[in-house]
């Protein structure tokens, strides 16, 4: 599975609605930072950059062992406008002092013009999230490795409770307006992944399969973005989803601010979707496998969908999963098929879709079904979400139990 066929590209790309994608994997990092919101005109590799200051923080935190005294006095710390909690070590308070605003470059008319579109595609968005992005992420190998080694694999449920905070935060309708949770969000998810960069390097199975100096480097954080925001972004329209063009520039603006929040340099951030597709041309779509790893947190994902889909069957979800991702990675994780489901899905969800954005006053006759399903979607989101459950982003102390 390492080399990449034509076949094989043409395939990826055509799983969320590419129009082309590189045919072969570069040798040499070549996206030009001319095409980033710094604007510059350089080329650095960004797998070759980290996040050097939040990691020292991270890494005196686990001296310490103060992680535990970290997590209890953040844990009611949720909202943007709320005073640092008082409880943590001094150079942590510093630290977050330094960080916890938005960066000066910021919009805040299109940040709060991101969170309304949000509101508007939040159920089609939902479920592209997690029968799209959250398996896709399964078949990237360095992030599939880092988060089954990491504490987060060894309790998938919990792990994608948090990963489904940080998506909730940053979609709300104030995400980053001072009611909002997305900027405290970020700079607790920047730390975990600080303390994971720390803590995996101490793990031998990870260190077996590891292929970089010390994970989620400011590439693997660019490629998880690929993997949400510029694959949901082609599956939107793929889909049919109305997007004016203010609301995509919105949309890209506060995944921009996202990314910066979250460590990655203003040379590495996309400064248009074109400029998006092109990385991801490059870093994402060549560079996807099945691993051991990820199929295991794959097939453990599934099952935790399949609870709250109001009774829907295995089938019809791995059906949606082929729908949304396209058959070659279903293919890879061994997902089954079920033809009664796809038939249902193909014909049911297009109509879906066009019914609730009011473009036909005809309802689908699979309507009800499919609005269950979207509401069962929604119920995972909403029960995991900071400002109804307050579902924790905790800092880990050690690596899953026996890496």
């Amino acid at each position: 599975m390492k080399n990449l066929s034509r076949r094989r590209a043409l395939s990826l790309g055509g799983a969320v609605g590419l129009a082309s994608v590189a045919l072969d994997v570069p040798k040499a990092w070549s996206w030009s930072s001319a095409g980033s919101i710094a604007g510059t005109d350089t080329v650095t590799d960004p797998f070759s950059v980290w996040d050097p200051v939040p990691d020292q923080v991270a890494a005196q935190i686990l001296a310490d062992g103060a992680t535990a005294s970290v997590n209890s006095a953040w844990q009611a710390w949720i909202r943007n406008s709320a005073p640092l909690p008082s409880g943590m070590p001094g150079y942590l308070t510093s630290y977050l002092q330094g960080v916890n605003q938005l960066p000066s470059w910021a919009d805040t008319a299109k940040l709060a013009a991101a969170g309304q579109a949000y509101q508007q595609w939040m159920p089609y968005m939902e479920v592209a999230i997690v029968f799209g992005s959250g398996i896709l992420s399964t078949v990237i190998p360095r992030e599939a490795r880092a988060v089954y080694y990491s504490a987060g694999g060894a309790n998938m449920k919990a792990r994608a409770a948090k990963t489904f905070t940080l998506a909730f935060d940053m979609m709300a309708a104030d995400s980053w307006a001072p009611t909002g949770h997305a900027i405290v969000s970020a700079n607790k998810t920047r730390l975990v992944h600080s303390t994971v960069r720390n803590l995996l390097p101490t793990s031998a199975k990870f260190e077996a399969t590891a292929d970089e100096p010390k994970p989620i480097s400011n590439g693997d954080i660019l490629r998880t973005f690929h993997s949400v925001g510029t694959a949901n972004h082609l599956t939107m329209a793929k889909w049919g989803v109305s997007m004016s063009a203010d609301q995509q520039a919105a949309d890209l603006h506060a995944w921009q601010v996202a990314l910066h929040m979250l460590g990655v340099q203003d040379q590495f951030i996309p400064a248009s979707w074109a400029d998006a597709v092109a990385q991801a041309q490059q870093m994402l779509w060549p560079n996807l496998v099945a691993t051991q790893e990820g199929v295991s947190l794959a097939q453990t994902l599934l099952g935790y969908i399949e609870q709250p889909t109001f009774g829907l069957d295995t089938g019809f979800v791995n059906e949606f999963v082929r729908y949304t991702l396209g058959d070659t990675y279903a293919d890879w994780l061994g997902l089954g098929h079920d033809l009664i489901s796809r038939g249902v899905i193909e014909v049911g969800w297009p109509a879906f879709v066009a019914f609730s954005q009011g473009l036909t006053w005809i309802a689908p006759g699979s309507y009800g079904l499919i609005d269950a399903f979207v509401q069962g979607v929604s119920n995972l989101f909403l029960s995991n979400a900071t400002s109804v459950n307050n579902t924790p982003i905790t800092l880990p102390s050690a690596n899953r139990p026996g890496a």
